[in-house]
């Protein structure tokens, strides 16, 4: 009797283990082979986003065993990867809570119209870049809309950028919501991915876009690099000051008329004074300055995005930077060059980040480092007059100088999966090994090993 029962207790799983084998879902690459191409639905929406979907969709070409068709949203760099972008990326580029409110509507209307695309494009892989206000929206939206549609083999959801939780009040505790509509995130910053999987979310630090940037490795403050800068005829005698006012057309609308009024401060102490303008890749933002241009007080010239290789020659020949919080001041510190950086919003948003900010510094490399090593002028401290008297301090003091060239070695060491005892996330992946390494490349063999399940 004991053995009977015995089997008649196996007998219902046996049959349960039967037919899920049965009826086991196709992993997303075999349904993908069965369609004859790996469709893949990208968002971006400000150009940092679209330099690193530009790049992710350059290492998924090379290492896909299947033919690629990307759809979705992006800039310049990403349709130069095969894109064609519903809209143009300018009009997700709104940072700030009351900033965004002019532009709800035609949020609500673009993300209604990227909904719908993506329907009809009917993805395997869905990913999002950065901008988590329209990319968590999209990506909770599409997961609804396979569930009320019960799709057996609904797309993968991947974000690459993970939102700073770190940098507020109750950050964390919002992390265990992402999984219902984000299947793998990628991280950009160490420890990042530990506190992710510890709030249920799948992660994987793949190390922070700029290290692709093999200029960044060498370029080396006061360099004489000047092939992409002598058709300029730059005077030799000139103290030279790199000025990154911002990528969104809001944000350079509230920072290049600050940064104006400091370089006129600085004139009288440096009479010698010139500036680089860096452009961002945002058609507004080049219509902006370049409108501006006329009321600028010292000498200036503007250099266009899209050769990295020129932004680095201007970096080399620059004395200092000054640039507006943001991406961008990690780029000056792994360049080794000296950088105030400089922030200023509505005053509603200033508020708010005065009240639920965690950290007391804004940019990035200070936040890593857990010391002020580049000088911050926030808010009201973010005027023409404190802003010239830091440069001027950042222009002749040498000792300062050298505290930001010497902790660049230390903040590329954090940023790199190999060099922060991360390198067994490497070996995890067949088709990737050490010597292949940068971001994008491992971005996206996670994606397709992810694909593989």
């Amino acid at each position: 009797m004991l053995r009977v029962s015995k089997i008649k207790l196996c007998f219902p799983l046996l049959t349960r283990r039967f037919a899920s084998f049965k009826a086991r879902k196709k992993s997303v690459i075999e349904k993908a082979a069965v369609d004859g191409e790996l469709r893949v639905f990208i968002v971006a929406g400000e150009v940092s986003g679209d330099n690193i979907g530009s790049r992710l969709m350059c290492s998924l070409k090379k290492l896909s065993p299947l033919p690629l068709r990307f759809h979705g949203v992006g800039g310049s760099m990403m349709c130069k990867q095969g894109l064609t972008s519903l809209f143009p990326m300018e009009d997700l580029a709104v940072m700030g809570l009351w900033e965004l409110l002019p532009h709800l509507y035609k949020f609500r209307v673009k993300l209604k119209e990227t909904i719908d695309a993506a329907a009809i494009f009917k993805p395997h892989v869905v990913v999002t870049v950065d901008s988590k206000g329209f990319s968590f929206r999209l990506l909770k939206l599409l997961r609804a809309r396979y569930n009320q549609q019960h799709l057996e083999n609904s797309p993968v959801h991947f974000h690459y950028v993970a939102p700073s939780f770190w940098a507020w009040k109750g950050g964390e505790s919002r992390l265990g919501g992402l999984s219902e509509f984000v299947d793998h995130l990628f991280c950009i910053l160490p420890n990042e991915e530990r506190v992710c999987r510890e709030h249920g979310v799948e992660a994987t630090f793949v190390g922070h876009p700029l290290l692709e940037d093999s200029s960044v490795r060498t370029c080396k403050p006061q360099e004489s690099k000047l092939e992409g800068l002598s058709k300029y005829s730059l005077p030799s005698d000139s103290t030279v000051i790199s000025v990154l006012p911002g990528s969104r057309l809001q944000e350079v609308e509230r920072m290049l008329p600050i940064f104006s009024k400091a370089m006129k401060l600085l004139q009288d102490p440096f009479p010698n004074l010139l500036t680089l303008i860096h452009v961002a890749s945002n058609s507004q933002v080049d219509h902006y300055i370049g409108k501006s241009l006329h009321r600028w007080p010292v000498p200036a010239i503007l250099v266009p995005s899209g050769s990295t290789q020129l932004k680095y020659d201007a970096f080399g020949v620059s004395r200092a930077a000054l640039c507006t919080s943001g991406t961008v001041a990690v780029e000056l510190q792994l360049a080794r060059l000296p950088s105030l950086v400089a922030y200023r919003a509505h005053f509603l948003t200033e508020l708010f980040i005065r009240y639920k900010a965690k950290i007391p510094c804004i940019s990035l490399p200070n936040i890593l480092l857990d010391s002020p090593i580049i000088p911050e002028a926030l808010f009201r401290a973010c005027n023409p007059s404190n802003l010239a008297l830091i440069l001027e301090r950042l222009l002749l003091d040498e000792e300062m100088r050298e505290k930001q060239v010497v902790a660049a070695e230390k903040l590329a060491r954090l940023l790199h999966p190999l060099e922060s005892g991360m390198s067994s996330k490497l070996v995890h992946y067949s088709d990737l090994d050490s010597h292949r390494y940068t971001p994008s490349n491992l971005a996206a063999s996670t994606i397709l090993s992810y694909a593989k399940r």
